[in-house]
């Protein structure tokens, strides 16, 4: 099943392996599906099916020229589990990832969700304003997008450091993995990688906690320079009722990577319980 077709015809890759219960995994900015790769074969192992796209723009999908908000690709999710014929799916979104979470808990009622997982997720609301004091200033983000303008490739390298927390006492992955975290990145178009900074830095999800009526699980690393713990994964287990919140002292960002093995024996204990 390599791909389905969003509503504006944009072509979404699907991997898809093993049986069992559904787990749906949404990835982050810049990557793609293949970012969860540690996950996909522990939950596969452990006995789920587990479902991975590639965002519009990213990784193997069709390098849409617009669609780059979350109305668009939250349809293009739903379109991904109706292709896949998931049911009593749990949703788990890694960094921008759980902006598609929040808006399907809300635009699409959480059709077919049974749980919920928000790792390192941008939710509820990155931007600082007036009323979201803890937030990122906007200028933090249009330099990204200047970064991201003036050499992609070297902009995508130094964020990588910072991403998995080279250097720091709780993070740090291989060269290898940095190289290959960036050639994943390169995958994306150019336009995509911009203007979703933009999705993820400024799209307000505050509305959308109240419609998480499934058990939801959130976990961000204490140290998490990209995405900090107090704008989001604090602020989002306060939000979300019945939420729980599991702070990994000292993790950065990329926690996927840096802390697999807690994170895959966390993910399957919520997913069984």
């Amino acid at each position: 099943m390599p791909h389905t077709t969003a509503n504006d015809g944009t072509k979404i890759h699907i991997h898809v392996e093993g049986d069992g219960p559904d787990v749906v995994l949404i990835h982050g900015w810049p990557l793609g599906h293949e970012m969860w790769k540690w996950q996909i074969t522990a939950l596969t192992e452990a006995g789920f099916r587990v479902i991975a796209h590639c965002r519009r723009g990213f990784g193997h999908s069709e390098h849409a020229g617009g669609g780059y908000d979350y109305d668009t690709m939250t349809d293009d999710l739903a379109a991904v589990m109706k292709e896949t014929d998931a049911r009593d799916a749990a949703l788990v979104g890694f960094s921008m990832g759980g902006g598609e979470v929040a808006r399907y808990m809300s635009r699409h009622g959480g059709r077919n969700v049974s749980k919920a997982a928000l790792v390192s997720a941008v939710t509820p609301f990155m931007l600082k304003t007036d009323d979201n004091p803890d937030g990122v200033p906007a200028e933090t983000f249009e330099e990204m997008r200047q970064g991201l303008r003036d050499d992609r490739s070297a902009f995508l390298k130094d964020f990588a450091k910072d991403f998995y927390g080279q250097g720091s006492s709780g993070g740090g992955v291989s060269d290898e993995v940095l190289q290959w975290t960036h050639d994943l990145a390169m995958q994306a178009s150019e336009k995509a990688t911009i203007d979703c900074v933009d999705a993820f830095g400024r799209t307000d999800f505050r509305p959308d906690m109240a419609a998480f009526s499934v058990p939801t699980l959130v976990i961000h690393g204490t140290a998490d320079q990209t995405v900090p713990i107090d704008t989001a994964g604090r602020a989002a287990a306060e939000q979300i009722d019945g939420a729980e919140l599991k702070e990994y002292d000292g993790a950065p960002h990329g926690l996927f990577a840096t802390h697999t093995d807690q994170l895959n024996a966390d993910l399957i204990a919520f997913l069984r319980g």
